[in-house]
């Protein structure tokens, strides 16, 4: 029997992590077209809202069913606006570990939105998953995910020389492969002991096993 994430929806301060639905299609296809986004990740460019539709409607929901990983939408708590994504791919049932990765929109950025919604997903995990290992890869030029992967707590392990393919535009203006390292990271549940401040509500989780 293959093992699978439940669907979730976990509460911060100022955030609601939760499946990600029809209705953020639009909003999941205008962050992905973020010069930024394009640079670090290999969404096809242009990202239409055929694009999105995709993701949400099949590949999401075929992840978490082949117990390969979860998408979580990342939403402001007060105004349901979605700021950003968390993955979790590359799931290893047996060794209890997951490869985590975020995306934030380009209007959210420099809010602390990424390190509290990666904080969150660990926490998680953690706790209510028994996971024992948590993994981060990051360009080796990307800073801004660094700083989310140091701020949260994760340790550096070393260097991936040529793992990662990144995009930069040529003059002419078109996207193209550029190969860098990964840094990797880790996170383990003793690296939050006594850092970790309390998610919203009695136990910040709710499961819903209902839901597509």
């Amino acid at each position: 029997m293959t093992s699978t994430f439940p669907n979730i929806s976990i509460s911060t301060e100022r955030l609601v992590l939760r499946p990600l639905d029809e209705d953020d299609v639009p909003a999941l296809a205008a962050m992905m077209n973020d010069e930024q986004v394009a640079a670090w990740t290999h969404v096809p460019q242009p990202f239409t809202e055929a694009d999105a539709g995709t993701w949400i409607g099949d590949h999401a929901p075929a992840e978490r069913a082949a117990g390969r990983g979860l998408d979580l939408a990342v939403t402001e708590f007060l105004t349901q606006r979605l700021v950003g994504v968390v993955q979790l791919t590359k799931t290893n049932w047996h060794v209890r570990s997951t490869e985590l990765s975020y995306i934030v929109a380009p209007w959210a950025r420099g809010e602390g939105y990424a390190s509290e919604a990666a904080l969150a997903t660990a926490q998680w995990l953690f706790g209510d998953q028994k996971f024992e290992r948590v993994e981060l890869r990051t360009a080796a030029d990307n800073t801004a995910s660094q700083q989310v992967a140091q701020k949260i707590g994760c340790i550096s392990e070393g260097v991936l020389r040529g793992a990662c393919i990144a995009r930069v535009r040529t003059d002419d203006g078109v996207w193209t492969d550029v190969r860098t390292d990964f840094i990797v990271w880790s996170l383990l549940p003793e690296d939050l002991e006594g850092s970790i401040g309390p998610l919203t509500g009695s136990d910040g989780f709710t499961t819903f096993t209902d839901w597509n």
